[in-house]
């Protein structure tokens, strides 16, 4: 995680310290992919809190970041889990201008439950990031939690939206309250359904769905990323084919 471990932002669902943050370290890109080469990973999955303070968000920091981790380690897969950068897609482009390998940016919940689980983040502002990712040829990603009020109806319309967003890569979890003050967990959800949203996720065409209570974000990234690039090459051989 970069840029520090204090968040501008306040989600009921995250243990992260909120606050204003009072630094800004600008030697940390160097130090994160020496730490990457020191740990041999193929994969790595960079992540942050939101910086709102700042002009850009913390994008160059992001890019500066991506950037040093690419020359320490040109063999090393790079997945990016950001915040929604207010919706600036200018402050998106600089990260996405670095060349990320996997672009990722979770949604967490419905829709209905933006506000009072995310409080200042947007469903239509999360989608409009991922979109803008997947039109400048990008492979995406995003991740919801179960369990924290959603209804099933209202679960069949997210991964419809994320269908219909282009998403490639889905995670599907369930939500842990972090601490007492937290959102609470509403239910558990057990496995056979966690297999039914996942094959759901499937048939509406997004091409990899990890699904299961103890799945999040960066669960079996690398293998995600492997098996989206199989099945991207096996669509293309087949359409080849039938033409």
């Amino acid at each position: 995680m970069i840029l520090g471990n204090i968040c501008t932002r306040s989600c009921n669902f995250c243990a992260v310290q909120t606050g204003r943050p009072t630094e800004l370290d600008l030697g940390e890109p160097a130090r994160v992919a020496e730490a990457v080469a020191t740990m041999g990973l193929r994969h790595c999955v960079l992540t942050s809190v939101a910086r709102d303070e700042l002009t850009d968000g913390g994008a160059s920091v992001w890019a500066a970041t991506i950037r040093a981790v690419r020359h320490r380690n040109p063999n090393t897969a790079i997945e990016v889990l950001v915040p929604d950068f207010k919706g600036r897609l200018d402050h998106v482009d600089i990260v996405l201008d670095a060349q990320p390998d996997i672009f990722n940016h979770n949604l967490e919940t419905v829709e209905r439950l933006q506000r009072p689980v995310r409080v200042q983040a947007r469903y239509d502002r999360s989608r409009l990031v991922l979109r803008h990712a997947k039109a400048r040829g990008f492979t995406t990603k995003t991740g919801i939690m179960l369990g924290l009020g959603e209804e099933t109806a209202e679960i069949e319309t997210t991964l419809r939206d994320i269908a219909s967003d282009r998403t490639d890569i889905l995670t599907i979890g369930q939500y842990l309250q972090p601490t007492p003050q937290h959102w609470k967990v509403h239910r558990w959800v057990p496995p056979d359904e966690f297999a039914q949203w996942k094959a759901f996720g499937l048939s509406l065409g997004i091409g990899v769905v990890e699904s299961g209570a103890m799945v999040r974000s960066s669960y079996h990234a690398d293998e995600q990323s492997e098996r989206f690039t199989g099945a991207e090459h096996l669509n293309t051989a087949n359409a080849l084919a039938d033409a």
